[in-house]
């Protein structure tokens, strides 16, 4: 094991809210109590290669200490894979070597972490992972920094279009950020009591949502909302996506709000509208848990660093902050439970 005196952090794909937490923990505390240098490598795993004027970012106690309620991340981000072309993950290494960086923290969701994986794996790569999703879909920790911030903006988005859809008479159908686990979309609709929650894991029944809009309009009440992940599909053939893929070939998904508006109008009469929230679900201030378990995170990745548990991730297992192999980040999405589904079903209508 080569010895740490220099520390640096990246922090991969989607920003989500609580990154910032993570930085200033694993800096204060490296600096601190272990004593090394801490340096930031900006835009992700494109830092290391396509490096910039910029890209070295030095690290003090003054530079972080009141980053911790600020959304985003001081760092930058990206969506660069660095195994899709050949000779790039050598090239990573020895740029991490030029730097100086003697261990790195990964902050990021199942591709960032996959690529820290094949680095440690291949290479040797003194690395730690920190869970980073909104989506709350890796299955290696209870819960990820950032999903709780997201189920509070759906939440109150939604709360907010009731009072639209009662004044008009209109169903709106709110799209909500989930490609493959509707963990989001699932919170969301229980805590803002939306008369239909629309997950992944399920496919919909459009002659039950059907029913449920046109009783409701029977008894007078010819309105409502539907909560639906992004990522939901119907055996119907109006749910569009786009065809350009990012770089890990995730396609971008998006339609199925206003496609099932559509449908829902064509069905019920009602006058039927579609919002999708988009990229605020990721934005502003994170909420006070996604502060504190950032931290912890935080925390814990420094320790893991001090302690030399490479090839580790930082996870919360109960009410500790634990490390657990990366390979258990990024072998399985954590998808929404069919019992825990049912608790929204009870209050459809």
């Amino acid at each position: 094991m080569a010895e740490v005196k220099r520390v640096g952090m990246l922090t991969g794909g989607g920003d989500a809210p609580g990154l910032n937490g993570v930085i200033r923990a694993v800096t204060m505390r490296c600096i601190e109590d272990y004593g090394y240098e801490v340096v930031g490598l900006k835009r992700g795993w494109k830092s290391l290669l396509s490096p910039e004027d910029d890209t070295v970012m030095e690290l003090g106690l003054d530079d972080v200490r009141y980053i911790l309620q600020e959304g985003g991340t001081i760092l930058g981000s990206s969506r660069t894979n660095p195994y899709k072309n050949e000779g790039d993950p050598e090239r990573v290494v020895k740029q991490l070597e030029e730097f100086g960086v003697d261990a790195l923290v990964a902050i990021g969701g199942d591709d960032t972490l996959g690529v820290a994986k094949r680095l440690h794996d291949d290479f040797g790569l003194q690395i730690i992972g920190c869970p980073k999703t909104i989506d709350n879909d890796l299955s290696a920790t209870d819960t990820t920094f950032g999903y709780d911030t997201a189920v509070a903006i759906a939440t109150d988005a939604i709360d907010k279009l009731r009072t639209t859809a009662k004044s008009h008479e209109r169903i709106l159908v709110v799209e909500v950020m989930g490609r493959h686990a509707g963990w989001i979309t699932w919170g969301a609709g229980i805590a803002s009591a939306a008369n239909v929650t629309l997950i992944p894991e399920v496919e919909p029944d459009l002659d039950e949502i059907t029913n449920i809009f046109k009783t409701r309009a029977a008894n007078g009440e010819k309105w409502g909302l539907v909560a639906v992940s992004e990522g939901v599909t119907f055996s119907e053939d109006f749910v569009t996506q786009n065809a350009e893929k990012d770089e890990f070939g995730h396609v971008r998904l998006g339609g199925v709000a206003e496609g099932l508006a559509n449908e829902l109008k064509e069905r019920t009469g009602i006058d039927t509208r579609h919002v999708v929230l988009g990229h605020l679900q990721r934005g502003g201030t994170p909420t006070a848990n996604d502060r504190i378990l950032s931290t912890r995170y935080g925390l814990r990745a420094a320790e893991a660093i001090n302690n030399g548990e490479w090839g580790k991730m930082v996870a919360l297992r109960g009410n500790e902050i634990v490390t657990v192999d990366l390979s258990e980040a990024t072998d399985e999405t954590k998808t929404v439970p069919r019992d825990l589904y049912a608790a929204a079903e009870t209050f459809f209508g």
